[in-house]
């Protein structure tokens, strides 16, 4: 049975399905699924009411006779994610009917492909809804281009990092910006010809590969770029990308944004295989088996003496609603929410123990002792 099934409704063009299963075939190979198989994807149904032990929703094209499209006779509407696309904001009221004009829209002719099929990631659990990213610079060199791309990424609907912005008065900055960049999908590099002669920028490149957050480098114009930035990826700025005022062209922010939602996916897709992994490797050390990954990508797991359990590798910083969305999903199965916890502030790991005294099965398990916590489970 498939893990997640999509269905594509409304006025879809051809380059449009063209180009999201391209983007689902890509989908696929990042986050390891079984081609054409954990993915399906139903063009134009006469009815979509998919078993509720997968995860599933529906985008719909907007278009020039999508108006009076009844989506209330082909799917439940309230029960099953609908992620609108219109062409631009200004056609909404021409091309989505209205019964669905209270959801938020994605404009495929402003936004992109790829800012639009990734909300449809989100809308089937791949990727994170929560769209976060920091933005790595030194001051002296790239303040107006951090401000300027704070205000793009955020109208694009990103919670951006920045620390003039970001770090409350009375708190500890150092403690405060691991915190956050625990907690963040990419790393935004400004690489400036003088970005690691700061101690800051320097380390925030450092601890994000420590934590295989996504780097995305942004590189200044004639300059050769330091030998060990090889492995991010590159968006290269051009000298006529540049205003008097020091901040970029629309076109170069364009880029960079473009660049950016492509990237997360690919990053988020690595990082999450990554913890999976080492679960895998810890269930293996103690003689345990794993019999599978679902829908919401939690793990069954077997331990040596028969007994069953559930396992949420959780990316960044968890918090009460991830606990209670893993819960909920296990029912009655023993489950635990293994986690990174290098780098979140000592005040919050003390509230998730808090949590765990005061929420009955709450189990918190960090990556680095999940051999040690499954191996100690019976007791």
């Amino acid at each position: 049975m498939a893990l997640y099934r999509i269905a594509v409704i409304g006025s879809p063009t051809s380059a449009q399905l063209k180009a999201l299963k391209k983007y689902l075939s890509k989908a696929e190979i990042r986050f390891k699924l079984k081609p054409g198989i954990d993915i399906k994807l139903m063009v134009a149904p006469t009815s979509f009411r998919p078993d509720s032990k997968c995860s599933s929703a529906a985008i719909f094209f907007g278009g020039a006779n999508s108006k009076k499209f009844d989506v209330a006779a082909m799917l439940d509407v309230g029960t099953i994610p609908i992620l609108p696309v219109a062409s631009l904001p200004k056609n909404v009221s021409k091309e989505i009917p209205d019964l669905l004009s209270r959801l938020n829209c994605v404009f495929y002719k402003q936004d992109g492909s790829e800012r639009v099929f990734a909300s449809l990631l989100e809308c089937i659990g791949l990727l994170p809804r929560q769209r976060r990213v920091f933005l790595s610079y030194r001051r002296a060199d790239a303040t107006p281009v951090a401000v300027q791309l704070f205000a793009e990424l955020s109208a694009r609907h990103y919670e951006v990092f920045l620390d003039t912005h970001k770090v409350d008065a009375a708190v500890d900055f150092q403690e405060s910006l691991w915190h956050n960049l625990c907690d963040v999908d990419i790393l935004i590099m400004l690489d400036t010809p003088k970005y690691f002669e700061s101690r800051w920028t320097a380390a925030e490149y450092g601890r994000a590969l420590a934590k295989g957050i996504g780097i995305l480098r942004v590189q200044w114009p004639r300059f050769t770029p330091s030998k060990i930035t090889g492995t991010s990826s590159l968006v290269e700025l051009a000298s006529t990308e540049f205003k008097k005022d020091q901040t970029l062209s629309t076109n170069a922010l364009s880029r960079i944004c473009n660049s950016l939602e492509d990237f997360r996916s690919l990053a988020h897709a690595t990082r999450h295989q990554s913890i999976v992994s080492a679960v895998q490797d810890a269930v293996k050390k103690v003689q345990g088996k794993v019999n599978g990954i679902d829908a919401n990508r939690a793990m069954q797991i077997t331990l040596r003496s028969g007994r069953k359990l559930i396992i949420q590798p959780t990316l960044g910083v968890p918090t009460a609603v991830t606990l209670q969305n893993v819960l909920d999903q296990a029912g009655s199965t023993e489950s635990a929410i293994v986690f990174d916890h290098i780098g979140i502030m000592p005040s919050w790991l003390q509230h998730m123990e808090w949590l765990k005294t005061k929420v009955k099965g709450a189990r918190w398990v960090k990556m680095t002792e999940a051999a040690w916590d499954f191996g100690g489970w019976e007791t």
